[in-house]
């Protein structure tokens, strides 16, 4: 993707996200706003938009963060809200056995100790696969990858969503679900999965 799309990416990520007021849009409780409407606003607030240059952003994507609605009117940011405005109704489904979550080493005593939790997101985070987990983890420092024993989780009650990207989501991952991946422990007698 080049520098323009780049940027145009971060600046939907920040505006359809966590932030749409700060160009003066309201997203409905699904998180979607109507692409004239964003255009219009980000003009007011100094940045240049066009329809191809959203449509461009949503397809070269490579993570597939934005969706378009079917009638390429609309667009939303599919997962990582923090916006209280938002409550996208996603329909809980079955996790595969395991699942994964990329943080960064100066988090983890912290997570070992309260589970992991989605902050000021909607949901936690998790990928069906460990290079995935492993570029997350490296955007906010030096990586470490945690195994979710998700389907453990989901017998026990706890409900999982997949976003349109394929990203899980759930409310809090306990302890008690989390190992260090073999290679990622660390002195503090951290877990290691045993299978």
């Amino acid at each position: 993707m080049d520098k323009h799309l780049v940027d145009t990416s971060k600046f939907l990520s920040y505006v359809l996200r966590h932030e749409p007021q700060s160009i003066g849009i309201q997203l409905d409780r699904e998180g979607w706003t109507d692409i004239d409407a964003l255009i219009t606003a980000a003009s007011r607030a100094g940045r240049r938009l066009d329809t191809a240059l959203i449509h461009a952003v949503v397809a070269d994507n490579d993570k597939r963060r934005f969706a378009l609605s079917n009638d390429g009117q609309r667009i939303r940011a599919v997962q990582g809200h923090s916006s209280a405005d938002v409550a996208i109704a996603y329909a809980p489904r079955v996790p595969p056995a395991v699942l994964y979550h990329g943080t960064a080493r100066r988090f983890l005593d912290a997570i070992l100790t309260e589970g992991l939790r989605h902050g000021q997101r909607h949901h936690v985070h998790l990928s069906a696969d460990v290079i995935t987990a492993t570029s997350v983890g490296r955007r906010h420092g030096s990586p470490v990858v945690l195994q979710v024993d998700a389907l453990r989780m989901h017998e026990q009650g706890h409900l999982f969503y997949q976003a349109d990207n394929g990203v899980w989501l759930t409310e809090h991952v306990p302890v008690s679900f989390l190992a260090v991946l073999p290679g990622e422990s660390i002195d503090t007698g951290s877990k290691t999965p045993t299978s």
